[in-house]
Parts: C-alpha cells; structure tokens; sequence
C-alpha cells in the first residue's frame, strides 16, 4: 500500500516512522527546506521529499493517483483541507485523512467529503471524561512501537513553570505539549502560552523522558504512580 504522508512535524515524522516498520511504501512531504533535509538525512530521500502538498503539481510528481491513503497531518488546518480535497477530487485518491487542529473545524472537513478527521483535542477530552485516577501524572495512552506516550500533568502551586510562556522552557524537541485545560476551558498552546497552578497539561512525550518532563513541569511533585 502506498501511503503519503503531507506534513513534517512530530506528528507526520511518527506516522511516517511507524508506516515504514509496517513495510508500507510511504512519501512524507515537508515544504520547509531545513526540516526536510533533516527528514531526509534520516528517513531517506526516497522517503522524506520537500514540496507543498495543497499544489496539484507537487501531488503528481509524488504519484498521488496511485496512493491508496493521504493523511494532511500538518499543524495548519487550511493547508490539511486543501491537501485532501486535491487528493480526492483530483487524484481520486481512495481515503483521504486530515488532522483537525482546531476542534471547532470538524465539522467542516466532515462536511467537505475528507473520509477520517482526527482532532487530538476531541479525543484528549473523551479520555478526560472517562474515570482517570488523579495523579500528578498520568500515563494515558502507550505509544510503544514508537516509544512515546501521553501524558496528564497538573500544575502545582510550587511548579518552576509558573506564569511561565512555552517559548521559555527548556523543552526537549521530543516534549509536544497538545492541549492546557484551565478550568472549563480547552486551550490549543502557543509559544506565548502561559503556564497556571491548576492548568492541566497533556503532552506527547518519550516514554524515557518522562521524569524529566514531570521534574521541568512539576518541580518536587510526588513520585510518578507506577
């Protein structure tokens, strides 16, 4: 099965890493130059390709008609949409994924005819909604063939990352904070997003980072539950 992947971030990277273990032919398309040659320094460059996966001509020199599968897994909602819509209409490709970053934008996708929409905010909520122990830490989901998982931290009041912006933490390119839940509130991260005692953070991360992600988070917290 031939599989492309649109979008170079932790997101595609992965679901890209874990295609190839599964022997799928995959392309994964980045349009920034400097992260693509990255990709393909370790992925291969018959794998990793730079191009912008919303222009027609780009999806045909990757041989998009022959693709069985195209999942937009890029962190811009517009560009996901128009990646899929070109795959299926253009290059009548069979299924068409898209992740949905904005969990507000679901229904549109659904609406415009993309066969799978993957918003991670919806699917953090419903975990949430379920019976979760409450713990400083929580493992929620094992990514094993990948060695990550997501975690649930909850922000003490004696968190060194208090009041803190995400820019100005010393995260590991590997720690991907996805979703801050502060009261009722579901709140998407950005760079000037700030940290509050009580925030609910949850994070993709190493399964080997996991104590130093609690100790940058949590500062002194409790041991993490086995």
């Amino acid at each position: 099965m031939y599989v492309i992947v649109i979008g170079g971030g932790k997101v595609g990277y992965y679901l890209a890493k874990s295609l190839l273990a599964e022997s799928y032919e995959v392309v994964l398309a980045e349009k920034d130059r400097h992260r693509a040659e990255e990709l393909a320094e370790e992925l291969g460059e018959s794998v990793a390709v730079r191009g912008d996966g919303c222009e027609a001509a780009f999806l045909d020199e990757i041989g998009t008609g022959r693709a069985e599968v195209l999942a937009a897994v890029t962190g811009d909602d517009e560009d996901n949409l128009v990646a899929c819509q070109m795959a299926k209409v253009k290059f009548q490709v069979p299924r068409t994924i898209a992740r949905v970053n904005n969990p507000k934008n679901q229904g549109i996708f659904e609406k415009l005819g993309i066969d799978v929409t993957v918003s991670a905010t919806n699917i953090l909520l419903a975990l949430i909604e379920q019976e979760i122990p409450r713990h400083a830490m929580v493992n929620l989901i094992s990514l094993k063939q990948a060695g990550m998982e997501i975690v649930e931290v909850e922000i003490p009041d004696q968190s060194p990352v208090v009041g803190k912006a995400l820019r100005e933490m010393r995260l590991d390119k590997d720690m991907h904070i996805s979703v801050v839940l502060r009261g009722n509130d579901t709140i998407t991260p950005a760079a000037d997003t700030q940290l509050l005692t009580g925030d609910k953070v949850y994070a993709l991360i190493r399964e080997a980072d996991e104590n130093e992600f609690r100790a940058l988070l949590v500062g002194d917290a409790v041991p993490v539950p086995s």
